[in-house]
């Protein structure tokens, strides 16, 4: 019967082809306890405890030549207003506003808001943990010439509204950046290779706005067999930001083995480069991961490089993971011991050590259902001297950080249609 169908639509001239529509949400409140989360605690100070929440509503559509994706999202804090309040503390935004336009089999376009995952999500990521997270005003041209090759460019322009001339750009963003990344796949092996060039709008010593560009070269690389899986990293930075020279640099390998059907062990390493603070030299040495998904690493009490630790003294991580996992059940501890990669000082002048301390990281987390997923952790820093000078506060303390989340992602309605066409529309 269907053969019969489309021999008649050809006869008649007509076309036909599936669209596919749909809606779903996410509500996820996740409750915290904080006393020394990313900064060291003083014990005269309570802890803090409160109750967020990410609120989305997600509606999505696709055709044979086109993708399109809204996400409409709230984010709040119980009780940031009160409850006869007329309007939100912060309102609803688009997380995401895109479209994709498929030129062909091999081309295409995407434009609008959007997230931007790449690889391991070190350089580029969309920040899930954090419940506004991350998404870009851009514009990626995609090329697939087959299924195991693929090169996207990027491009993003920032303003902060439209205008006759040109103005200052004054919020905390890129003013525009351009970058190339190409990802193959060979055999057990994926490799990627990154370059981005990324402009930062500074005031010079006449108070006046210039643009300085830094380039970020890398490549990232793959090994899954069988049981073990293994990747690695390298990262260059060079250029100027606020008209100061940049040379940094970044390493890091990890591996995981499955010991047996559900324990999987793993080690791995990172070096992050960082500047002396006794420095004679004005080049910065510190490595910025510009728009990764930073809490995924370093620990997750997040003390660096989550609107932290930039332009200091780097950071040399060792990490070691335990992971189990069963039917909807899991478990994962990953202690971490932290090193500056830099010479750290005191108010003296006196060298410290460059140990920073120890951190332990525990979660556990079970899929009730297919759209419902409960998640507890528990993490504690161990810290030194030497993270002291950097941080402040109190390394005796109790330095600890606990939190329990709920992840409800229902899918609301969804539909798929064939849509006929005779040729003479098209005409």
């Amino acid at each position: 019967m269907k053969k019969i169908l489309a021999i008649l639509c050809i006869g008649l001239g007509m076309a036909s082809y599936a669209q596919e529509f749909q809606v779903s949400a996410e509500l996820r409140p996740r409750f915290e306890y904080r006393h020394g989360y990313k900064t060291l605690a003083v014990d005269s100070i309570n802890a803090a405890t409160f109750v967020s929440q990410r609120t989305r509503l997600n509606f999505g559509y696709k055709s044979e030549k086109l993708k399109a994706y809204i996400s409409v999202q709230n984010v709040r804090v119980w009780g940031d207003v009160s409850t006869l309040a007329t309007s939100d503390k912060h309102g609803t935004t688009l997380h995401e506003a895109w479209a994709e336009v498929l030129l062909n089999n091999q081309f295409s376009l995407k434009f609008g808001r959007q997230e931007i995952i790449y690889d391991d999500q070190r350089m580029f990521g969309n920040v899930g943990w954090a419940q506004q997270a991350r998404s870009h005003d851009a514009l990626i041209v995609t090329y697939k010439p087959n299924d195991n090759n693929r090169i996207d460019l990027g491009l993003a322009l920032s303003a902060e509204d439209e205008t006759l001339f040109e103005v200052d750009y004054n919020v905390n963003n890129y003013k525009s950046f351009q970058y190339l990344w190409y990802h193959t796949n060979l055999k057990n092996v994926g490799l990627s290779f990154l370059i981005l060039n990324n402009g930062l709008a500074y005031n010079d010593e006449n108070d006046e706005q210039q643009v300085d560009y830094n380039q970020t070269f890398g490549t990232h690389a793959t090994l899954g067999k069988k049981k073990l899986k293994a990747d690695a990293s390298f990262y260059f930075q060079t250029g100027k930001i606020a008209d100061t020279d940049v040379s940094a640099y970044n390493f890091a390998l990890n591996a995981h083995y499955n010991i047996a059907k559900s324990f999987n062990v793993g080690l791995g390493g990172e070096y992050l480069s960082g500047t002396d603070m006794n420095a004679t030299s004005s080049k910065l040495k510190s490595f910025n991961p510009w728009y990764g998904t930073n809490h995924k690493f370093n620990g997750w009490m997040d003390y660096f490089y989550v609107g932290n630790h930039l332009a200091s003294v780097g950071l040399i991580d060792i990490n070691a993971t335990i992971a189990y996992h069963k039917n909807k059940f899991s478990a994962k501890i990953m202690p971490h011991i932290f090193s500056s990669a830099a010479t750290i000082v005191n108010n003296v002048g006196d060298d410290m050590s460059p140990g920073l301390g120890t951190e332990i990281d525990l979660v556990f987390g079970y899929n009730f259902s297919k759209d419902i997923n409960f998640q507890v952790g528990y993490s504690q820093m161990f810290a030194t001297e030497s993270m002291e000078i950097l941080k402040g506060g109190d390394k005796d303390a109790t330095n600890n950080w606990a939190w329990a989340m709920i992840t409800v992602k229902p899918s609301l309605f969804k539909t798929t249609f064939k849509k006929v066409e005779t040729i003479e529309q098209h005409k």
